[in-house]
């Protein structure tokens, strides 16, 4: 009533034609939005040499072979819903190569898209417990860092609220979480591996990846690239953080150490994890008492990426070879005059 309020309306339409005029305006405005493309960005960090990059090749449906990243890559989906005035969505998908030294580069994906629809997948190489906390330790803190520099006060409360859906408002355990800002599933990479360690280390790995997953409230699932289920689950909720497709992945729930482990968001609880409410420090000082870990090495730099057939670039590459020349060419020409002055 108050739209048709606020039109002057003409004696001699009816109620019907003034009905059937304002559904057409409606569904022009809902075309003119569907036809707008949405975007949505996956931030794929953690482990080195854990199968990132397989597991976004298989995401985006490429049959590409995997190549180390050297350090931050960058890639993208498309996908149209079907229907008339179909949807045009986007997924912008980024991925860190190595955690040594990438302050800087996990800025990159929350600078270039923000907060709203961005999301995080860390995966962690289950088969090395004794670099678990490590590698987990430095991608939080790299993304607390960059969360803290790139967005307010505001924005991070307001997308909390958010985080607080998705764990559940009536949780008990809410008052006692660090949630973090936007939707982040812990992957449990090497499955097949790790499902051969002794039964205690596996305790200890998933009551510490349980226990942190709880406390940031994200999702926690494991994989193996060899095992078709798990495989399709993880494929899963990476289409559900970047289209948002299928809206649940997690059609079933595992908690048993001697399983791999598929905890939803908000499933978990102190309660069912056998542990007093704790966080994220005092989570990670009981994991290294009990599994002692190796300190993250220095970066070291990989062979030079020109000289290698996967990285051609003939323009690049050209230009390279030229600077190279003209360097050599000033090298030798100060050579020659520091020995010519040591004559004189």
């Amino acid at each position: 009533m108050s739209e048709l309020n606020s039109m002057e309306v003409d004696t001699t339409e009816t109620i019907q034609d003034i009905a059937i005029k304002l559904v057409k305006e409606q569904l022009s405005n809902e075309s003119c939005l569907a036809s707008s493309p949405t975007e949505r960005t996956i931030f794929v960090l953690g482990s080195k040499g854990v199968g990132k990059s397989t597991l976004i090749n298989r995401f985006l449906d490429r049959d590409d072979v995997p190549r180390p990243t050297l350090a931050l890559e960058y890639s993208f989906g498309r996908r149209t819903a079907s229907g008339q005035g179909a949807q045009k969505n986007i997924c912008n998908v980024w991925e860190l190569g190595s955690l040594a030294n990438s302050s800087q580069l996990i800025e990159m994906p929350i600078r270039s898209h923000g907060l709203d629809t961005f999301s995080s997948l860390i995966m962690l190489d289950l088969s090395q417990p004794d670099r678990l906390w490590t590698d987990l330790e430095s991608v939080l803190n790299g993304l607390k860092r960059a969360i803290a520099k790139n967005a307010s006060q505001k924005q991070i409360e307001d997308m909390q609220n958010q985080t607080v859906q998705r764990v559940g408002k009536e949780h008990p355990d809410r008052a006692t979480l660090e949630l973090f800002p936007f939707p982040i599933i812990i992957v449990g990479g090497k499955y097949d591996v790790y499902q051969n360690l002794d039964s205690e280390i596996r305790k200890h790995v998933c009551r510490c990846l349980r226990s942190i997953a709880h406390t940031l409230g994200a999702a926690l699932v494991f994989y193996s690239s060899k095992n078709s289920s798990l495989a399709k689950l993880t494929r899963d909720t990476m289409n559900h953080l970047g289209f948002g497709s299928p809206s649940n992945p997690f059609r079933t729930a595992t908690f048993d150490h001697g399983a791999p482990l598929v905890v939803p968001f908000g499933a978990d609880s102190w309660e069912r994890i056998g542990v007093t409410p704790s966080n994220s420090e005092r989570i990670g000082l009981s994991y290294s008492t009990q599994i002692p870990q190796i300190p993250m090495a220095n970066g070291i730099l990989p062979d030079d990426p020109a000289k290698d057939a996967g990285f051609r670039e003939p323009t690049i590459d050209e230009q390279r070879s030229q600077k190279d020349d003209e360097l050599m060419y000033v090298l030798k020409d100060t050579e020659i005059r520091m020995k010519f002055e040591v004559v004189q």
